[in-house]
């Protein structure tokens, strides 16, 4: 059974094996803080791996020329560059113009916040910190507790007391002032609370880049058919922030500062605060943060959103261009090279020839087709059967034609005759449409003629009358239809027929 004494020791090694209370808890620890936030700041986050050598070998040299050689460890930048990735301390990683460059990671993140708040002030149990405590605190028990009446309680409390509030100030026109002791307490208090906001958000960048790494191995050692690989792969890809709990919780505190009214009321709380007087007290670093605040938290957020962008290009990209079975096959044809040089290599002599492949082994098909389609075209249709028709009243072509279309040479004449019958020679009067329907023959009076009509009188010109007019079609089965249009009138002169 494990005793209290070996079970705290054991969680606390386990502790110390997190990359951030390793770098703190190493020798040349404040080496290693110093030169981090020197290199990397909150305005300068990512730097190319190049910049990034030089800026921590000119460091070097100046602290061995102020006399800390000996306290310093022997290698170049380069190389403490390299041990601090390995470590986990930095991250490299390349743009989308191909530049190799170094962020730090949430562990780096953590550890210089962590060493910046035990070199500076340290904070105060105040009146600003207590009462965060017990607002947090009574907003959990609010949103747990879901007892109605509790809840309209509390509710009417506080309406009770912000009306009491706004009720003393139209009486006396006078706001309590907090003097300048505790808005000092305030300010330390948020600063206390923003310095954990950039560990914060690195946290949630590097638990989707792990996510992004976990899917893509599992991806190329998947044993399932492609097509289930894909759906699955790919829905997982477009929710990357909800994979994770960092991403999750992210989520949740996104809806509260994501929004950019929110940020610049921010923005304009921040320099409401920056004007007052008490301010002068804070250090010029602390006020510094203080005007950073909304940049900080747009640049965190830019930072999720990045790896988010990437983890998402990378998953996709990867399902999208990438066949799991193929790539199985690479990783095991690779695995066999290996395999085959360690079985060469303690065998050989130096400089011994190897004998290169000439040609390709002959796959093993059991049978292949020997013979070739059937070129045939395919066989016609087989012939309709003859049309068997009881119907001894069969449609002829007069009735057929009766029941088509109008007959727009008659209906031309028949115009024709109609205008010139008023009209001087060669000339020709206006034709009212509705009376000249009225006065055609039966058979020039169905409801296509009168289509018809309109049609013809369109083609050669016409004069809306501005009234409605009223015509009478006369079916080819002796039914009538009443029709009503606005009135229009037209003239057919010499000449008009031969235009159509």
């Amino acid at each position: 059974m494990i005793t209290r004494a070996e079970g705290a020791y054991q969680g606390a090694v386990r502790a110390f094996q997190n990359p951030m209370l390793d770098l703190l808890h190493k020798r040349h620890a404040p080496l290693v803080v110093s030169l981090l936030s020197l290199v990397f700041t909150p305005e300068r986050p990512q730097v190319p791996v190049a910049d990034a050598h030089t800026e921590v070998a000119d460091a070097l040299d100046q602290l061995r020329a102020a006399g800390y050689g000996d306290d310093l460890p022997a290698g170049t930048a380069r190389d403490l560059c390299r041990q601090w990735a390995d470590a986990g301390w930095l991250v490299r990683q390349v743009l989308d113009d191909d530049v190799e460059t170094y962020r730090l990671s949430a562990h780096a993140v953590g550890a210089l916040e962590v060493a910046g708040r035990a070199g500076g002030a340290r904070a105060r149990v105040s009146q600003s910190r207590v009462r965060t405590l017990l607002d947090a605190v009574e907003h959990l028990a609010q949103e747990a507790d879901p007892d109605v009446l509790v809840r309209l309680s509390r509710l009417e409390a506080e309406i009770a007391r912000l009306r009491a509030e706004a009720e003393r100030i139209e009486r006396t026109g006078e706001v309590e002032r907090a003097d300048d002791e505790q808005l000092l307490e305030e300010a330390e208090n948020v600063l206390h609370l923003v310095r954990e906001l950039p560990a914060d958000f690195a946290r949630v960048a590097e638990s989707i880049k792990a996510m992004q790494r976990d899917v893509v191995t599992a991806l190329r050692q998947d044993e399932r058919p492609t097509g289930a690989v894909l759906r699955e792969y790919l829905e997982r890809g477009e929710h990357v922030m909800e994979s994770t709990v960092e991403g999750r919780a992210f989520s949740g505190a996104l809806r509260l500062i994501g929004d950019p009214e929110r940020l610049d009321a921010l923005s304009a709380q921040l320099d409401v605060v920056l004007r007052h007087p008490f301010t002068r007290m804070l250090p010029a670093p602390q006020r510094a943060e203080l005007r950073d605040l909304g940049r900080r938290i747009e640049r965190g957020l830019e930072q999720v959103f990045a790896a988010q962008r990437e983890a998402s290009a990378v998953i996709t990209t990867q399902v999208r261009h990438h066949d799991p079975l193929r790539d199985r096959q690479v990783d095991e044809l690779l695995r066999d090279v290996m395999t085959g040089l360690q079985h060469w290599v303690p065998g050989s002599r130096r400089g011994q020839s190897v004998e290169p492949l000439r040609r390709l082994p002959v796959a093993e098909v059991e049978h292949l087709r020997q013979s070739a389609g059937d070129l045939r075209p395919p066989e016609p249709p087989a012939p309709l059967h003859a049309w068997e028709d009881d119907d001894e009243d069969d449609a002829s072509a007069t009735l057929a034609r009766a029941w088509g279309g109008p007959h727009y040479a008659e209906l031309r004449a028949h115009l024709a005759a109609w205008s010139a019958r008023d009209g001087a020679a060669g000339t020709g009067a206006d034709v009212d449409l509705a009376e000249a329907f009225g006065g055609a023959p039966p058979d020039l009076r169905r409801p296509v003629d009168l289509l018809g009509l309109l049609e013809i009188a369109d083609a050669v010109g016409m004069t809306e009358t501005g009234a409605l007019a009223y015509v009478e079609a006369l079916r080819p089965d002796g039914s009538r239809r009443r029709f009503a249009f606005e009135g229009v009138t037209t003239r057919m002169e010499d000449g008009s027929d031969d235009r159509h």
